[in-house]
């Protein structure tokens, strides 16, 4: 528009005596041209290439495609960058949903985002769309009666609701510090990337609702501590705002006025008054308030239902939850503690601590790899070490301090016997339990002592959670995954999480047949037949072990408890044949839970809750079994055929190549041995 750039020209030359700002004068072909190729420099020289590109642009498409990329690019306030985008965050809607002066109002934004901004400057905003209106009048999109009544509404505003904000501060923040990490800080807040995540926002608020949960409960069990403080002013409000809690806890704070003997009597920030019922108030373990409240106390409460409200108090205790899919990787939710206002300690990727016994899947999937079954017999005894001069012998011990003589791998895992872990990881050798830990990114280098095999080595709750995800993938090794793809402020794509080739996609036309192939380059890290096996051997510790009280779920799972020297830590890591789960429970300045604060017991819950609230029944499916893998029919306690004497029976899995299959092949055929194919459990059973 060389009418336009003459008179711009004419203008800068004043605006640079009056040091204003300067006029750019471009067409919209020229903004496209700017927009997605060139930079925003001032210069005569970025003018020139911006009307050459604008030619070829204007050769290359017609009017509408370039409308439609200028719609789609330009920049409209409130951290929005074209009509779509800005239809949610300024009326919640999408574009097909607008009426005429919501869109009006869109189409003002253009020539100044921050000036006409709806939020901000209602009066403007709404002079400035009236002169859309009257436009679209005088081309007659609209008639006159429709112009009277359109530029006499008011703008009526509907701010994007975001459907978690403060659920998902944890995660977030991981992606914010890998960003700056990788990119830098200019490029994080000011080169304005689009980072898309593989967070699941329904997944996100349950994870941080059973996180809760489980913590609560734990420091409910422990009693109370005591009120936040006492203030016997009258405006007490106006010393209570460092007291002010996390907002997605729906917690208030509230001012004891009146206690009875079963009942509490509250005033609340907002000057209402409500209730606390003696009933809702056992866990504290005392006989009436006025043993533990007094008048003018500040405490944390939670409405119930009307005036009625619960007694609360923030835990001592902290934690973490991660929820992954096994496949890919992608970490779908993860909160790392109770409330990221109180602490920003991210206990799930940056907190260094012994798994325990959750640990001990890796010490047997080892000894699997290298020629143990699941019904090899290990000796449960005694177990003594020579630690060297000067030192104490290394006693390990089985929680309860019994043994049990010889037992099955299987019962190793899912009794959780320590005597047997030692005595499998002695003999199958440091080196091979070290490698394993390494391709599973558990640890990097450990140190060679027994005690590892007992989780005695440090590390996140996210690689462990990782670790656990090559079980249900079938071998493979997968990274932990917090962004899925990063684009430019052009749409470039600068980083891309799924490596995978897509083979023969090219070529590949919807008029044909042909289905692509997604090349999955996984490395294998242990067999598919190995992890199934100690798939298998977890969803014993559901059925019959220290994970048994998820048998109420009735749903298809696998996990390992894991309990740390002294009850230090909790741990449990679960999964459904689709999410892999873990936990982790502990104090940040670290002590001892409690002496029956067993895994089980303080961190299986937190895995439970999440479980209940999301998992389908008809969306759980059981696990996969290899090809190469044989069910058979043994004796639970022996792990060997049934006899007689057997009191109980079980499937057991065995691969192909395993002695034990070979002997029963020599010994009979497969169906009388109880090799599962036409016989039911009932019917082998009965033959035995």
């Amino acid at each position: 528009d060389a009418k336009s750039i003459t008179r711009a020209i004419i203008k800068n030359l004043k605006n640079i005596l009056s040091d204003k700002r300067l006029e750019g004068a471009s067409t919209i072909t020229q903004q496209v041209a700017k927009n997605f190729l060139l930079t925003s420099e001032v210069s005569l020289k970025r003018k020139i290439k911006e009307a050459i590109l604008a030619f070829r642009i204007e050769r290359a498409y017609s009017k509408e495609r370039i409308m439609e990329l200028y719609l789609n690019q330009i920049y409209l306030g409130e951290g929005t960058y074209g009509i779509a985008a800005a239809s949610l965050e300024y009326f919640d809607k999408a574009v097909s949903d607008l009426n005429y002066e919501e869109a009006a109002l869109i189409a003002a934004l253009p020539k100044a985002p921050s000036k006409y901004n709806p939020f901000k400057s209602v009066k403007r905003a709404k002079i400035r769309r009236n002169i859309v209106l009257k436009n679209l009048y005088e081309n007659s999109y609209i008639n006159k009666e429709e112009y009277k009544n359109l530029k006499e509404k008011e703008i009526k505003t509907k701010k994007r609701k975001k459907k978690i904000f403060e659920e998902s501060h944890f995660y977030t923040e991981e992606v914010r510090r890998t960003i700056s990490n990788n990119y830098g800080y200019d490029d994080l807040y000011k080169g304005g990337l689009s980072i898309r995540t593989p967070l699941n926002s329904d997944y996100q608020v349950e994870a941080l609702k059973a996180l809760r949960y489980g913590l609560e409960q734990y420091d409910r069990r422990h009693g109370w501590r005591g009120s936040i403080t006492n203030i016997k002013s009258e405006n007490w409000q106006e010393n209570v705002n460092e007291f002010v809690p996390d907002k997605s806890l729906e917690w208030k704070i509230a001012k004891v006025v009146s206690i009875e003997k079963l009942s509490v009597k509250i005033e609340l920030q907002n000057k209402k008054f409500g209730f606390i019922d003696f009933k809702n108030v056992g866990w504290v373990r005392k006989k009436s308030f006025d043993e533990f409240l007094k008048l003018n106390d500040i405490i944390y409460v939670k409405k119930i239902k009307g005036n009625k409200w619960n007694l609360k108090q923030l835990p001592e205790i902290n934690g973490a939850i991660v929820v992954m899919d096994p496949f890919t990787g992608r970490v779908l939710a993860m909160s790392g503690g109770f409330s990221f206002k109180l602490s920003e300690f991210n206990r799930a990727t940056q907190a260094n601590r012994q798994p325990g016994s959750a640990f001990k899947p890796f010490v047997y999937a080892a000894a699997l790899e290298n020629g143990f079954t699941p019904s090899t017999l290990v000796l449960d005894a005694p177990f003594v070490m020579e630690q060297g001069e000067g030192l104490k012998t290394w006693k390990p011990e089985n929680y309860g301090k019994m043994f049990y003589g010889p037992s099955t791998l299987r019962i190793g895992i899912e009794k959780s016997r320590n005597l047997m872990t030692v005595r499998v990881a002695q003999k199958i050798g440091f080196e091979k339990i070290s490698k394993i830990t390494k391709n599973f990114g558990i640890y990097n280098d450990i140190p060679e002592l027994l005690s590892v095999s007992l989780g005695s080595a440090e590390t996140t709750l996210i690689q462990l959670t990782n670790a656990y995800c090559t079980f249900v993938n079938g071998g493979k090794k997968v990274s932990p995954i917090f962004i899925d793809r990063i684009q430019d402020r052009r749409g470039k794509t600068i980083f891309n999480a799924d490596k995978r080739k897509c083979l023969g996609c090219e070529s590949i036309s919807y008029l044909k047949n042909e289905v692509p192939t997604i090349q999955d380059d996984s490395e294998q890290i242990i067999t598919t037949e190995t992890a199934y096996q100690i798939i298998s051997m977890m969803e014993g510790v559901v059925k019959r072990g220290t994970g048994r009280k998820l048998r109420n779920l009735n749903l298809p799972l696998a996990g390992k408890t894991g309990t740390t020297n002294k009850n230090m830590d909790a741990w449990f890591l679960g999964f459904t044949s689709k999410l892999v789960i873990g936990a982790y429970v502990g104090f940040d300045e670290p002590k001892s839970l409690g002496k029956y604060e067993t895994g089980a017991k303080a961190a299986l819950p937190i895995f439970k809750k999440f479980v209940k609230n999301v998992v389908k029944k008809r969306e759980a499916l059981p696990f996969k079994v290899p090809k190469n893998i044989n069910l058979v029919v043994i004796d639970a306690e022996t792990g060997l055929p049934p006899n007689a004497e057997t009191k109980k029976i079980i499937y057991e899995s065995f691969k192909s190549s395993d002695p034990f299959i070979e002997d029963l092949e020599n010994l009979a055929n497969k169906d009388t041995l109880g090799i599962r194919d036409s016989k039911s459990e009932k019917e082998i059973f009965k033959f035995y």
